[in-house]
């Protein structure tokens, strides 16, 4: 399956969709989702996240989690949402930051309603974590990216 880059255009079908993952501080669950994204999608996908108003730093119990599956957040910092990330995406994924999110023509939108992680428990951020596995897998799958789970 060709994921067409565009719903109006053909698109470049050469090259690698781009995903950006949005929500408010871009610690958790935006987080979780590019590093998710490019744990199974190896390479496949180009994978951003930012946020409308980004913290100091990854949430802990999020790079925790994801760490007791052995994936590391090392590398994440988090990145102020600008119309520049925005345009460069075939894809926007929202989390939680809707109106802030700018809107491009020709771009796909999709909102995940997931709740913030922050102040919750670890048990609850576990829920969180499962909850945006199983949404990049569906993702992924849309976008004909077959799915690579080597741990």
């Amino acid at each position: 399956m060709t994921y067409p880059l565009s719903d109006n255009e053909g698109g470049d079908h050469g090259r690698r969709p781009v995903v950006l993952y949005a929500c408010v501080h871009n610690s958790g669950r935006s987080v979780a989702a590019k590093v998710l994204t490019e744990h199974y999608a190896r390479g496949r996908v180009d994978v951003r996240s930012a946020g409308s108003e980004p913290s100091g730093s990854v949430n802990p119990d999020v790079a925790a989690v994801l760490a007791e599956r052995g994936l590391s957040t090392e590398a994440e910092v988090p990145t102020l949402l600008d119309g520049g990330l925005v345009a460069q995406a075939d894809v926007v994924v929202t989390m939680g930051c809707g109106e802030a999110c700018p809107v491009f023509p020709g771009r796909r939108y999709r909102d995940w309603s997931i709740d913030d992680p922050a102040g919750q428990s670890r048990d609850v951020v576990a829920r969180i974590v499962d909850d945006i596995d199983r949404r990049v897998r569906d993702l992924l799958a849309e976008l004909g990216v077959g799915v690579t789970d080597a741990r």
